[in-house]
């Protein structure tokens, strides 16, 4: 256990030096400079000032290194715009980005596992074809179509649920409130997610009703709850479990559609709204801190391999 946690983390540590070296390589390369160097009220003079403030006239090996020494040290750096942390800007956004992702990953393994599962033991009836149809509808639509649909028939129409924002203005802003704001940017996330999730889970379960060790449990006379539960579908889970591994960078790094439409205040809608601006510090600091947050997913998901099937192994 100890060897391989050494060599997982190993490779996430060269998986996040190069994604750095990727990150400032095509952030320098974009044309322009940060906005506030464009504007039309800063001479060139004041502009050649600012860029020998921020270090931008040195080589680009120099400005990587003192970048990457000020970042293993847990500092991103000083905001273009802002003047402020980029770690303070990052630990402001993330905490809501987390809660989206989390409330949104639990909705799409929940509901997706229970349909697909359902449907796998509903194989051929009318369900299992509208789930069919359901799962090919959830993984076409589009997240900010969506989004935007959502948006006009449950705020604009129907005035059931906010349109944007995490918390009332000028309310408690208790976690009831919260819940409520969460709910229609949760759903227009998880919404992709839950119809493949849905997919793997009835395909994975159908599999497995037809191994010898169901037949015999069936025969031995144990209940059918139980060999739905016990065998079938901890071992249909496996698959899954592997989707939702490579379903996690998606997910972390695709909010920003959704963050921006709902007015989320998350971590997505601060680096749109820095790639707007060309504030470099902190679309490097949100890549490397999503980045992080992937990392150790995955090798938590890898973990989880343990559990659901003792035969694998850690090599």
């Amino acid at each position: 256990m100890a060897r391989y946690l050494a060599v997982r983390l190993g490779h996430s540590v060269v998986t996040m030096l190069i994604l750095s070296m990727v990150t400032f390589g095509l952030l320098l390369a974009a044309p322009g400079g940060p906005a506030i160097m464009l504007s039309p009220d800063v001479s060139p003079a004041e502009a050649a000032r600012m860029k020998e403030n921020l270090g931008l006239n040195d080589p680009v090996p120099v400005q990587y290194i003192r970048w990457l020494w000020t970042m293993v040290r847990g500092d991103f750096g000083i905001s273009f715009t802002d003047a402020r942390k980029v770690s303070d800007l990052i630990g402001e956004r993330l905490p809501a980005t987390l809660l989206l992702v989390g409330v949104a990953l639990l909705e799409a393994i929940v509901v997706g596992v229970a349909a697909g599962s359902i449907a796998a033991l509903k194989r051929g009836s009318i369900y299992d074809h509208a789930l069919s149809l359901l799962t090919a509808l959830g993984v076409a639509v589009p997240t900010f179509w969506l989004a935007i649909l959502c948006i006009l028939v449950f705020a604009v129409q129907w005035r059931v649920l906010p349109s944007s924002g995490m918390r009332t203005i000028g309310g408690d802003g208790g976690v009831t409130d919260v819940l409520w704001h969460l709910v229609l940017p949760s759903f227009v996330v998880s919404t992709t997610f839950m119809a493949r999730f849905a997919r793997f889970a009835r395909s994975g379960l159908l599999e497995v009703l037809g191994r010898d060790y169901i037949r015999t449990a069936r025969a031995k006379g144990v209940a059918e709850r139980a060999v739905i539960l016990r065998h079938a579908l901890k071992n249909a889970l496996i698959p899954l479990v592997t989707v939702i591994g490579f379903a996690l960078p998606v997910l972390v790094g695709g909010t920003a559609i959704a963050e921006t439409i709902f007015g989320w205040p998350g971590m997505g809608r601060l680096a749109v709204d820095a790639a707007f601006r060309r504030d470099y510090p902190v679309v490097m600091g949100v890549t490397m801190a999503v980045a992080f947050v992937v990392v150790v997913s995955n090798l938590l998901v890898d973990l989880l391999y343990l559990y659901l099937d003792p035969r694998v192994k850690l090599t």
